[in-house]
Formats: C-alpha cells, sequence, structure tokens
C-alpha cells in the first residue's frame, strides 16, 4: 500500500502489509448503532422489547466471547500494541540500503525504497525477493545458497557479489558489488527474516585504488637504491625489501613469514634487539657492521636503526636502513675503501671499543660496547635535532663500588696520562657480569674554540676498550670451588677412615658386652646407649664419605619417574601440612644408572631443606625432564660428560639463599639453621651422590622468590654387558632403603605396617652363626682386630691374626693348617689389601677373601685385576654382620 501525508504527497515508496491500521470510522458506525437500537427500543412495550433485548445482549455476548478468543490466539491486538514507531520506520523507509522482510513460507511482508530500486518492482505482485533477483555465476548462485540456507536455520550471514550485468537501477552499468546480509527477527507472531542489500561498487572501487597505490608503494620501495627491513623485537625479520634480499641471496618468500631471523643475516648483532630505551622515545642508531650473505660470504652495510618505544617502554618493530657498503657498490676511492675497511674492523672486533669525553659520555661506540655495556650514542636527525635530549653514559652499567676507581682512571686518561693500569669492574644488572677496561688518551689536547673540529675534539677525550671477563670470573671461581671441595673432600675421607676404624671397636665391644648382659641387667641399657650413639657417629661419618665420593654405590637402571612416585607418600610426610607437593613427571624420560637409595636421599635431603626455608608453607615442585646435549646450558659443561642427560628439577617458593651463603652450601658441617637443628651435612651429601654418580648440580635462588636445585644425570645406553658379577654381601644397616631410614626423621609417625593395618610377622628363630674353618684375620688396628678375633673365635672359628700384610704372608708360609677364609683391611701400612690379594692368588688361586674398609668399594677395585673375586664389608659393621658375611662366604 502507498502512503499520503497531509499535503497530498507521497510519504515513502515503501511497500508494507505487515499489519493494518484500525479503521476509527467503523468504531462510529458500531457506536450509533447501539445507541439507536437503545432509542427504538424505548418506544416498543415492555413485553415485546424484552425478547429483543435479550437477543442483543446475547449477540453483543457472543461478539465479547469471539474477541476474547481472537486476542487470545493473536487475530487481534489492542490499538497500543500495533501503533508504529514512525521515526523508526521513516529511517528504515529512507535508508540508502535495500531492505526486505520476508516471513516463514516466503510471504513478503516488507520492503524499502532502496530495495524496490535494486530489484526494479513496484507492487507485490512485481516484487521479487533477493534469491530471484540475484542469479548469474556459479559464484553467485552459491553465496545466495549460504544466505538463504542460514535464513532457514535462523542465522545472520553476509556476503559479497559481483553481478555482471546488475538487475534494477544499476542495469546500465557493466558490473556492480552487492553486500547481502540476512539475520533473524524476533517476532510474536510468525518468525521473519530481514534481508539487507547494499550497493558497495563504490567502496570496492576506493579499495582497489588503495591497494593499488600500496602496490606501486611497495615497488617503489622493493626496488629502491637502498636496502630496506623492519625486525621486530624477538629478531625474527617482519619486512624486507627485494633489494636488500638481492644483496643477500634471498628470496622474498621466505621473509615475513617467521622464515628468516636476525641471527641468520647479522650473526652476533643482537645489540639490534637488546637496545633499551625510555617511554615514548623514538630512538636512531647507526651501526656499521657486517650481514651474511645466503652464501656465507659478508655485506659490509651501514645500518640506520631507528626504534619506538611504547609507553609501556617495550620497544616496537624497528624501521633499519641498510647501505650497501662494499667495493663496487658505489665509486671506489680509496678514502671511502679505507673507512669501510677500518668500519668493519672496529665494529667485528670481539673487544668493546668507545669513545668518551672527561665525563664519561658516549660518543661513539662499537657493536661489542653496546653488547657489553647497554649503550649507545643517540644519532641526530636531518634536520639536527635528537630524538632524546642527552647523551648516553657508561655510569649506569658499571656497579657503584667500582665507580670511584674508573673516574679516577678516566680523569688520568683525559689529562693525557698514557700508562694507565686495566682496571677490573662488575658490571651492573643480572648476570654478575665483569670486564676489564682499558683507557687511553685519545691524542687531540683540549680546546676552547666553539667550532664543530672543536667541539667534537672535546666530545672525544678518551679511548676506552673492554673485555668481557664474566665467563672467565666464572670458570676460574668454579674451578676454585671444585678444587676447594675435592681438598675438602679428601680431608674428610681421611677423617671419616680413621673415624670408622675407632667407631668399629666400640661398636664391636658394646656387642661383646650387650651378649654377656642380660636386658635386665642395669648395664645393658647403658651398653646400648653406646652402641645407638656410635651408630649415630657412624651415620655422620657415611655422609662425609658421600661427601668425599667414597661410598658404596650400588649402581642399578632405574626409571626416575617410579622412583620419585614411590617417594610420594614419605615426601608429603616430610613436608607436612603447610607445603604442597607438585609433582610433574617428562614424557617418555629416560632411564639412568644410579643408586636407587642414594637417589632417594639426595631428594629427601633437597625436599627436608625446601621444606625448612619455608616455614610459613609454600609449593614444593619437583618436576623432570629430558635434556638433550646441545641444550645443556654453557654454565654447567664443566665437569659434564658430553652427551644426552635427564634433568631433575627441585624447585620452592621459600625464602631463597643469598649470595654471600650460596657459595658455602655445598660445604660439610656448614649450616644456616639454628645449633641442634641441623648438621650441615644434608647438601654436602647430596653434592657427592650426584658427582659421584656422574651427574651435575645447580643452583639458581633469588632472595624472597624461592630456590632451584637441577640435577643433571647421564642418560643411560643400555649396551651389551657383561654376566653380573656375585652379589657381595652388604650389612643390613647400610642396605635398607633410604626411604625407610628418612622416615625416622618424622616424629611420632607410626610404623609403616602398622599404619596399612598389617600384623606384625610371626617372630622367626634365631638363626646359627656358629661355623668351623680357618680364618686369616688382617687387620692393623690392634683394637679391631682384637675384637673381631673374639667374636669369630665365639662362633667357632679358628683365627689366625696378622697385624700387616708382611705379617699375613709369613703366617701363610709357616702354617701347616689350610686357610678357609681371608679377612682383610684395605689401606694398611708396608702393603695394603689390594697387593695381599695378589700375592695370595700366586699361591691359593681359589682362597676366598671378604675386605673389610671405610673408603668405598670403588676405591680400591681399581687396583684390583678386571673380574676379580671378592667379597666386601664396610666398616663399621657389627660383629652379626660380621659372622653372618663370614658364614655365607664359607658356605658359598
Amino acid at each position: 500500500m502507498v502512503e499520503f501525508s497531509g499535503h497530498g504527497k507521497p510519504a515513502s515508496n515503501a511497500i508494507d502489509r505487515s499489519e493494518r491500521p484500525g479503521r476509527v470510522g467503523l468504531l462510529l458506525v458500531l457506536a450509533g448503532l447501539l445507541v439507536g437500537a437503545a432509542v427504538g427500543l424505548s418506544f416498543v412495550a415492555s413485553e415485546q422489547a424484552q425478547p429483543l433485548i435479550l437477543g442483543l445482549l446475547a449477540l453483543l455476548a457472543m461478539a465479547g466471547v469471539f474477541c476474547l478468543f481472537a486476542l487470545a490466539i493473536g487475530a487481534i491486538q489492542f490499538a497500543g500494541q500495533t501503533t508504529r514507531d514512525d521515526i523508526t520506520k521513516a529511517i528504515v523507509d529512507a535508508a540508502p540500503e535495500g531492505a526486505i522482510v520476508v516471513e516463514e513460507g516466503g510471504r513478503l511482508i516488507y520492503a524499502n525504497e532502496s530495495y524496490l530500486r535494486i530489484a526494479g518492482g513496484e507492487t507485490f505482485a512485481s516484487l521479487r525477493p533477493v534469491e530471484r533477483v540475484f542469479v548469474g555465476s556459479p559464484e553467485v548462485s552459491e553465496a545466495v545458497y549460504r544466505l538463504a540456507q542460514a535464513s532457514r536455520d535462523g542465522l545472520g550471514h553476509a556476503e559479497e557479489i559481483r553481478m555482471a550485468p546488475p538487475p534494477g537501477s544499476a542495469a546500465e552499468r557493466a558490473f556492480a558489488w552487492f553486500r547481502i546480509s540476512v539475520r533473524p527477527i524476533e517476532r510474536p507472531r510468525r518468525p521473519a527474516t530481514l534481508w539487507t542489500v547494499s550497493d558497495i561498487t563504490h567502496e570496492r572501487e576506493r579499495q582497489e585504488n588503495v591497494f593499488q597505490e600500496l602496490q606501486h608503494a611497495i615497488d617503489y620501495l622493493d626496488h629502491a637504491p637502498a636496502g630496506f627491513l623492519s625486525i621486530d623485537p624477538t629478531g625474527a625479520i617482519v619486512y624486507m625489501n627485494a633489494t636488500l634480499a638481492a644483496w643477500l641471496g634471498y628470496d622474498l618468500a621466505t621473509v615475513g613469514s617467521g622464515g628468516l631471523r636476525l641471527p641468520e643475516i647479522a650473526p652476533g648483532a643482537d645489540v639490534l634487539t637488546a637496545s633499551e630505551g625510555l617511554p615514548g622515545e623514538v630512538r636512531t642508531d647507526r651501526f656499521d657492521l657486517d650481514l651474511r650473505r645466503r652464501n656465507g660470504h659478508p655485506l659490509p652495510a651501514r645500518l640506520y636503526h631507528r626504534v619506538a618505544f611504547g609507553q609501556d617502554g617495550r620497544p616496537g618493530p624497528s624501521r633499519t636502513f641498510v647501505l650497501n657498503r662494499s667495493a663496487g657498490a658505489e665509486s671506489d676511492e680509496p678514502q671511502r675503501v679505507a673507512e669501510v675497511r677500518l668500519a668493519r674492523f672496529l665494529n667485528n672486533s670481539p673487544i668493546a671499543i668507545a669513545t668518551l669525553d672527561q665525563s664519561g659520555h658516549i660518543a661513539r661506540a662499537n657493536a661489542s660496547f653496546a653488547r657489553l655495556f647497554g649503550g649507545l650514542p643517540r644519532q641526530a636527525l636531518p634536520d639536527g635535532r635528537n630524538d632524546l635530549q642527552g647523551e648516553p653514559t657508561m655510569w649506569d652499567a658499571i656497579a657503584e663500588r667500582d665507580r670511584a676507581g674508573l673516574e679516577a682512571a678516566l680523569g688520568k686518561a683525559a689529562a693525557g696520562l698514557v700508562e694507565v693500569q686495566p682496571i677490573e669492574i662488575a658490571l651492573s644488572g643480572p648476570g654478575n657480569r665483569s670486564a676489564r677496561v682499558w683507557l687511553s688518551p685519545a691524542g687531540g689536547e683540549p680546546t676552547g674554540g666553539r667550532g664543530d673540529e672543536a667541539e667534537q675534539s672535546d666530545r672525544e677525550r678518551v679511548i676506552l676498550y673492554a673485555l668481557d671477563t664474566t665467563a672467565q670470573r666464572q670458570l676460574e671461581q668454579q674451578v676454585a670451588q671444585a678444587q676447594k671441595m675435592d681438598t675438602v673432600g679428601q680431608l674428610a675421607g681421611g677423617i671419616a677412615h680413621d673415624f670408622n676404624n675407632v667407631l668399629q671397636a666400640i661398636i664391636g665391644y658394646s656387642d661383646l658386652l650387650l651378649a654377656s648382659h642380660r636386658p635386665t641387667d642395669p648395664a645393658f641399657q647403658d651398653i646400648m646407649q653406646i652402641k645407638q650413639n656410635a651408630n649415630r657417629a657412624a651415620s655422620l661419618v657415611r655422609q662425609l664419605l658421600a661427601f668425599s665420593r667414597r661410598q658404596t654405590l650400588r649402581p642399578e637402571v632405574m626409571s626416575v619417574g617410579e622412583a620419585l612416585s614411590d617417594l610420594t607418600l614419605l615426601l608429603k610426610r616430610l613436608l607436612g601440612e603447610r607445603v604442597d607437593l607438585d609433582l610433574k613427571h617428562g614424557r617418555d624420560i629416560w632411564p639412568i644408572k644410579a643408586d636407587v637409595n642414594q637417589f632417594e636421599q639426595v631428594i629427601v635431603n633437597l625436599a627436608v631443606n625446601a621444606r625448612d626455608a619455608m616455614p610459613e608453607g609454600g609449593r614444593l615442585l619437583i618436576r623432570t625432564a629430558n635434556v638433550v646435549d646441545e641444550a645443556v646450558p654453557s654454565e654447567n659443561r664443566l665437569g659434564m660428560p658430553v652427551g644426552d642427560h635427564v634433568l631433575i628439577e627441585v624447585l620452592d617458593t621459600g625464602q631463597g639463599i643469598p649470595p654471600d651463603v650460596m657459595e658455602k652450601i655445598f660445604e660439610p658441617f656448614f649450616t644456616t639453621k639454628e645449633i641442634g637443628k641441623g648438621t650441615g651435612l644434608g647438601l654436602s651429601t647430596v653434592f657427592g651422590i650426584v658427582k659421584q654418580s656422574g651427574g651435575t648440580i645447580d643452583v639458581r635462588s633469588t632472595v624472597g622468590e624461592g630456590t632451584a636445585f637441577r640435577i643433571y644425570f647421564p642418560r643411560h645406553v643400555p649396551t651389551a654387558e657383561p654376566a653380573p658379577e656375585p652379589e657381595l654381601a652388604l650389612p643390613p644397616a647400610t642396605a635398607q632403603s633410604t626411604a625407610a631410614i628418612a622416615a625416622t626423621r618424622l616424629k611420632g609417625a607410626p610404623d609403616r605396617s602398622r599404619a596399612e593395618g598389617e600384623k606384625p610377622a610371626p617372630r622367626k628363630p634365631a638363626p646359627d652363626h656358629t661355623g668351623q674353618g680357618v680364618i686369616l684375620l688382617v687387620e692393623d688396628e690392634d683394637p679391631v682386630r682384637a675384637v673381631n678375633s673374639r667374636a669369630l673365635s665365639a662362633r667357632g672359628y679358628t683365627v689366625l691374626e696378622a697385624a700387616s700384610g708382611l705379617d699375613a704372608l709369613r703366617i701363610i708360609a709357616e702354617t701347616t693348617e689350610t686357610i678357609d677364609l681371608v679377612v682383610s683391611d684395605v689401606v694398611m701400612p708396608e702393603m695394603d689389601g689390594p697387593t695381599l690379594l695378589r700375592e695370595l692368588r700366586k699361591q691359593s688361586p681359589d682362597l676366598k677373601v671378604i675386605f673389610v674398609s671405610g673408603y668405598a668399594e670403588d676405591a680400591f677395585r681399581k687396583n684390583l685385576p678386571d673380574g676379580e673375586d671378592f667379597n666386601f664389608l664396610p666398616k663399621p659393621f657389627s660383629l652379626k654382620q660380621l659372622v653372618e658375611t663370614v658364614k655365607e662366604t664359607i658356605a658359598r
């Protein structure tokens, strides 16, 4: 229908049959009829009027009921619900985009004037929907199909299509672009869909013009006589023009897609991404350096490197202008060639070089100086302005304690003194970096003039040469630390050996006394106290031997993940409720070869230390990972064998370790805990076990944040191994699980078997330790020899005693009895145990031997022939362990 305004002109050519306006005239006619009927009935007699009144009321009642049902089903509405928003409708009617509303089933209920122009219709009879207006090429049909499908699914969608020739009023053009969109409309009755059609031909033409202009600009930039590239802060090259790509021999297709990075075209030029600036600063630096062509040949170039820093101080992508300085690129004047050669020499030098004024302001500097000190002079812009007023100084990069000495040396060099001694300085910032600095006068006399040459001479009064000594210092510290630890280890091992002999006598005589006293004897408990304290001392000695790497290990191929999983319950009990334990296993962790019990001891000791560093609670993270040989940090290379490793990290969120304490944490008996709360052997034991197992340990700590211990164990690669040797006898106290030992640290911790609800095992009958045979006992310590001899004689053995290896050979030569077993110490004067064994093998190749020593088995096995068969009993041991080992060896 066509609507008209009050002045008789068409208000809009839009077509709308979605709603019908109310008829006020019909309402007035209906009211008049009702009034006329009432007046007419008043002239009729009451007897005759009563049926008429009832019929009229019945008619009105039926009409009312009909209206209620029609209102309920939506057939009629109140006038307030159908009142149009004339402003909204006027906007849609006059909108430049074509709009058409289609009800479910394809019924058209609205089309504005713009759609009528595009579709070429004036009435609903001639009006066509979008699917019938936009038909043509397969691309158009596919786009319209996708729109129709979205309409049926109640979804919104949009497409841009190209019609040639276009429909409707645009038919005079060869082609036109249209943007068609569809979206559902929420209605209380039948759902509908709104289609909008926009002619975007002019917009497309503008885009194509802009694209063409951009293509021309890129073409101009690509074929400019100078190179251009853009580098993001991560070192990725996001743009390179064709000129620079041709110079370097790269295909442009590999640039900008993550296929080319700065180190590939400029090795060692990390200074381009390491420059620092103030928030909002735009900094331009000049670099003379060698780029690397794809074939590996150098390309001398001068770079004007501009970086804009955001308000947060972060750098953005660079705008880097590159000039080719190679011979033949321009004219080959000798002066220019010499200048290029000198610039390449200075900028490729590994020594930091800079010119300074007498206040320490930087006038010129090479790339090595920028890497070391982090500062470069700001270059002037073409109009003479600087990016930021003021030039950088080197003082911010130097530790405050060394500034005074360097200032004095700078003053001497600026005054013209030639012989200025080199200075060792520490650099500020993380990493404990250091450098050695040489200063010399630049050669010019100070001037008072105002010319450019005089000003430049004043700005370049001193030449600075600096060499980064960080790696050298770290290596020296590591070597010194390793030598110190070896020295302390040798001392600790020697003390442990001698102390073991003393403990052996105490434990042996305690066992003899206990055997002669009943438990009800008042002295029995006193003797038990003596033995228990001796065993405690023996435990400390074992830790000393672990630190000195002289303990006996039983390495086996093991899974790190399984070992850590087995320790989880114990670690949670050790850590308590305040510390959360987080165990993260890497994928497909390689096996390692280590002593499982000692590995558990390492993890337990580190966990206990972490717990003590978190008195208020925190988080302990233990994670594992495979580390290939190339990924091992260079600072951990000292003493580490080449090859792949398995990494075990133990990280806590504790108080951290101060730098002055960090240097001493692995020293035996060093502790920061209160008196009586630590022996100072926990970390030293960890250090010794890891080193003896062929691993490496590294520590990183930040005060107030936490500590990270990183342990690298060599990856075990299975190989064909010879048949295993007979298992050596170990005393039960030495071979028991570390987890069981660690469990005793928990105060009040219940017995593990009882905690799990198991019944105690029935008591086994006492084993028979008696035996027969002739035993040659070789021991240089008289108390130890005497107590061992008494114990063996009491069990029925015949004991021949020798105080040294030579004495043992004499006894063997003189005795007429057949010796069944030799029990010998390892370290003895005149002749040690291995030498004695070699002499015995000459006379009795099958003679059985048990070595006893406070040192580890590996310490003397290397002095024996390969495949030599013997048993080993580490000191200190109980008399029960001695007689058990003797009986088992003789019976074997």
